[in-house]
Parts: structure tokens; sequence; C-alpha cells
């Protein structure tokens, strides 16, 4: 049922209706836009802050440009909620019912205006670079934009990007959307340059971006619907590469996410009158606070150790090391490739990096993970989070981390079955100098479980003794392998890595059962369980592998992804008898 009946926005089909209204409209629809933001935010969680300092400058692009034939590419996409609502897609925000319609990025499967799917950063620029190219070389005229900010410029493609775009022969418009935050505070010398252009109202010689080529433009307020209308038809169609830098205010609208700007980025489903969570919080230890406990245990010690995040403290609840152990702690910006490379040299000077990474965001540093950290076997120890089958954006998937790291030479992978075997993997990872390791924080599999020795100079299996079956369950998937094993009366194995082998404990588990049963909570292809395979490849047993297929899930709910790969434990109980 639509909540507001009422609202000027339900006669907003497209940006064709928006070009009819006038200012004062324009200003009512930037209220209606925040309040319909807030609401269904508190209802069900998502981007908050971003998305409310961006209202009036969507607006004002609709209103000034003609889209979809004028592009405009959204960097991380995490703030187009206005853009979806004035493109036709209202209803998703006006009526609850309809609130799981549209995903959090923009889509094309989706709609007509959005251009790709995007939910990394620091893509727009190289992106419009491309398409600028393109209408050139096909002869077209449409204006191409890149809308890039919230942070999104401290990442390294956004730099190749600008390089690029400087000398583009026509039209290309980025858009700097300076709200002086990241998801965190902004970091490094980029924050000095943007600040004395907004001190001096663009005026400062220090111009980087005239420095480069580039024509530039500056917009006091970027929450002006007046002045952003006019900065928009003063870009549109220019024949040559601009920069137009606004000033917005990062959770306008609502002032606890103007007064916190980092707990507001995203946000769980709340109370709008308290600003309080109403999403239920884990009680006790989590894998974040073990792990946290290590470091400072560490860094009390005055061991030379560090934690390094890409911009995400709130993730791993970071911001304690932070405040009280200043000087071993370091944020690069969002940009996992430099603080993968950071690790790096860190650890070559003979001193402890503990990085702290968020799996999806991860895949953006392959690179250096293989060529900086590998080729070099140098010990980074490094935390990956939010691995793992999930309902979310195909942009936010976190089940690549396993293929990426585990396949690379040098790199060990551990994934720990509960909190104290993640407490000891940690603690000899940080104490053995050999080789980069890296450790697959439980999220969905949290139990405290009983002390472990922190010895994982060899991998050695754990193993439940059954029979005739051996369900090997890697990590969080140890769960889900305790309840097959009840109901077949199978060996349950923790097989404490994704990509070491124990082959001796495998050598016994084909002498002792007729089917092997791997589970890991990741993408298959080049996974554990194929690697377990392989190796039994030559030998009289069954293997079946669990993961999820090699495919792109968007916004699809956890249960129905389960069951479409057989992950159920009825199915894969079906399974095991109908291959005994």
């Amino acid at each position: 049922m639509n909540k507001h009946p009422e609202f000027l926005l339900n006669k907003i089909n497209g940006p064709e209706d928006l070009k009819k209204l006038n200012v004062d409209q324009m200003n009512q629809l930037a209220e209606e836009i925040r309040t319909l933001i807030l609401e269904k935010d508190a209802a069900e969680g998502g981007h908050l802050g971003p998305d409310l300092g961006i209202v009036e400058a969507t607006i004002a692009y609709h209103y000034v440009f003609n889209a979809p034939k004028d592009k405009i590419v959204w960097d991380v996409s995490h703030q187009t909620y206005p853009h979806k609502m004035l493109t036709g897609r209202a209803l998703a925000w006006l009526d609850p019912d309809h609130y799981e319609d549209v995903t959090p990025y923009t889509n094309p499967d989706e709609s007509p205006y959005d251009y790709y799917a995007v939910g990394h950063t620091s893509t727009s620029i190289a992106l419009a670079t491309g398409m600028a190219k393109a209408r050139d070389l096909m002869g077209g005229h449409e204006n191409i934009m890149a809308l890039i900010g919230d942070g999104s410029m401290t990442g390294g493609l956004a730099y190749e990007g600008l390089n690029n775009a400087a000398i583009e022969k026509h039209n290309l418009v980025i858009v700097i959307n300076d709200n002086q935050m990241s998801i965190d505070e902004n970091v490094g010398g980029l924050v000095t340059a943007l600040k004395k252009l907004r001190d001096s109202n663009g005026e400062t010689e220090e111009n980087p971006f005239k420095a480069m080529g580039f024509d530039y433009r500056y917009v006091a307020d970027g929450n002006n619907v007046e002045d952003m209308i006019k900065a928009f038809e003063g870009v549109k169609d220019v024949d040559h590469p601009i920069v137009l830098h606004i000033n917005t205010l990062k959770g306008k609208g609502y002032q606890p996410a103007i007064d916190n700007e980092e707990a507001h980025h995203w946000v769980l489903p709340f109370d709008l009158k308290t600003d309080k969570t109403t999403a239920p919080m884990p009680e006790g230890p989590t894998a974040s606070s073990v792990a946290l406990d290590v470091v400072k245990k560490h860094i009390e010690n005055n061991e030379k150790i560090m934690a390094i995040n890409a911009a995400i403290p709130g993730v791993f609840g970071l911001d304690e090391i932070k405040n009280k152990y200043p000087d071993n702690y370091t944020d690069v910006g969002i940009a996992e490739q430099e603080s993968v490379a950071f690790a790096s040299g860190f650890a070559k000077e003979g001193a402890v990096p503990v990085l702290f990474e968020n799996s999806t965001f991860l895949q953006r540093a392959f690179d250096q993970l293989s060529h900086d950290v590998a080729a070099n076997d140098l010990p980074v120890v490094m935390l990956v989070a939010g691995g793992g089958i999930s309902g979310t954006s195909k942009t936010h998937l976190g089940i690549f981390d396993q293929v990426m790291v585990s396949n690379l030479p040098n790199w060990i992978y551990l994934a720990p079955t509960t909190l104290n075997e993640e407490k000891a993997m940690l603690e000899w990872a940080i104490k053995q100098r050999k080789h980069p390791v890296a450790i697959k924080m439980p999220t969905k599999h949290v139990e405290v479980g009983p002390e472990v020795a922190a010895d994982f100079d060899e991998i050695k299996y754990q193993v439940k003794v059954g029979k005739d079956i051996a369900v090997l369950a890697l990590g969080d998937f140890y769960g889900l392998g305790e309840k097959v094993a009840a109901e077949t009366g199978a060996s349950l194995v923790n097989p404490v890595s994704a990509n070491i082998l124990d082959k001796a404990a495998l050598d016994k588990l084909v002498e002792e059962n007729k089917v092997i049963v791997t589970l890991e909570d990741n993408v298959l292809s080049g996974g554990f369980g194929e690697k377990v395979a392989s190796y039994l490849g030559d030998r009289d047993v069954k293997v079946l592998n669990y993961g999820q297929k090699r495919v792109y899930t968007d916004q699809v709910p956890l249960e129905k992804i389960y069951e479409e790969n057989r992950l159920t434990v009825d199915q894969i109980v079906e399974d095991i008898k109908r291959n005994l």
C-alpha cells in the first residue's frame, strides 16, 4: 500500500515529468525523497548518508540532461536511491510491499537509465572515458558524465581514469561529489587538495585538476537545486573534458547522520525516533572482537604490529585501535590495492602487518595479493570478513575470496570452525614469519569452542569417526556438516585449510569410506572441494562437492540459493544415500 499518495513523487514517472516542475516543487520533491529514504532504511537497512546528501544534485541532473540518451555513471552507485525514484522506480520506496523490487545499486537489468552493475568504488571515470571514446568513434554527441565522490577518489583507478579523461577530445564531465567523507573520514593528500579548493571557493592556484589540463568549476552549495541546475546547464554539451566540483552535506535532512557520518553510511534497520537499531545484535564474543583482542595484546606487548584497513573500520570494530593505538593503525582509504601493497612493504621491513579486508572488496587487490605478496613470499597476515554465500547484490558477493587467495603460490588460507580456532590461527600467523597467511573469519557458524593449540606448521585434519561416509566441512559450513553427519552416521572432518590438503588424512579416509563429501561456503570452481576431488581422482571412492555454482546471484534469498545448489541437509543426505 502506498504510504504517501499525496506526494508529488507519485506524478514523476520519469525525467520528462520532472522537467515540468518549478524550483519550489523540486525542493518539495527533495524533502519527499529524503522522507522515503529514511522510512525504507529504517524498515530494512541500507545506505543512508550518501543518498541523503545527493538528492538535489540528482534532481538537477535529470532536470537539465536528457537521460537515458545522455549518460551518467554513478561511482559505487550506493548513492542512487534518488536517481532510481526519478526514473520510474519510486514505488520501491513509496510502498513497503514493493521494497524488494529494486536492487540497492545501479542495474541495467532493472532500467535503461542504469548503465552498469556497479557496487565497488573508483571505476566511474575509467568507464566514462571508454564510453566517450566509443561515442566519438561512432559519431555520437551525447553527454557522458561520471559522478564520483563519497570516498571514491581515494582509489587508484580514479587517478588512472582522470589521467586519460584529461586528454579526451570532446565532451566528458566529471562531477566530484565532495562531502568530506568516505565510509569513515577521508584520508591522504587528496583531503588537503580538496579543502584548499573549498576554502577558496574553487579559486586556489593549487588546483590539481587544472594542473592535469581540465577545465574546472566549483559549486559551493551542492544541496541547492537552483545552483546545481545552473552548474549543470553550464557544463552541458561542452566539447572538452571538465571537472565540476560540488560541495555537499552527507546525511542532509537527518541530524544523527550528520553528527555521526561513519555510523550512518550504511545502517541496519532502526527506530526513526531514537536512531537505535532494531536489528538483534550478537551477544558475547564475535569473530571481529576475537581478532581485535589478539591484535591489542600484541600492541600492548610493544611488538611492531600494525592493523591495516581500507576505509571500513566499522565492519571490524577497529575504531578502538584507531583511537587508542594510533601508531599501530593505518587506514589507506578506499584503496584495497594500496592496503595490500602497504602491508607488503611493512612486512618486508620485518614488522607484522595484520590486514582487515572484506571478501567482496578484496578482489580489487588481486594483483597485489599475487605479485607483491605471493611472488615475494612475504609474511603478511590477512583477516577476511564477509566471505560466504549470501543473498546480497551481485556486486557484493563474498564467494570468490577462497578462489582468489587459495590458488596463489605461498598463500596459506585457513578456515576456522570456532572462535577459539580463529584466535589460535591468528596467533600462529602473527608468530610465523615464513609465508603469507589469510584467515576466513566465521560469519555463520560462530561458536567459542574449546581451546586450540596455536600450531599450524602442518595442516592436520580433525576427524570425528563415523562409518562409510566422510563429510569434510570447511569453516562456516562445519555446522551444516554436523547436521549431515548426524543424519548419516558419517565421519565429520574439520579440514582447517581451504588450500593445503592433509594428504595422509585423505588417504586414510579413502580406505575407510565409500563416499567423501566436501562442503564449502564459497564458489565451487577452483575451490576446496575440487582440490580434494583432484587428489582423489584415481581412487575407488565417490566424491561429492557442495558449494555455489559459478554464477552471479542478485538479491536472491539465501534459502533459495541453498536449494538451487543442493545445500540443504535433506538434499545432501539424499545425494549421499543415492551414491552409497
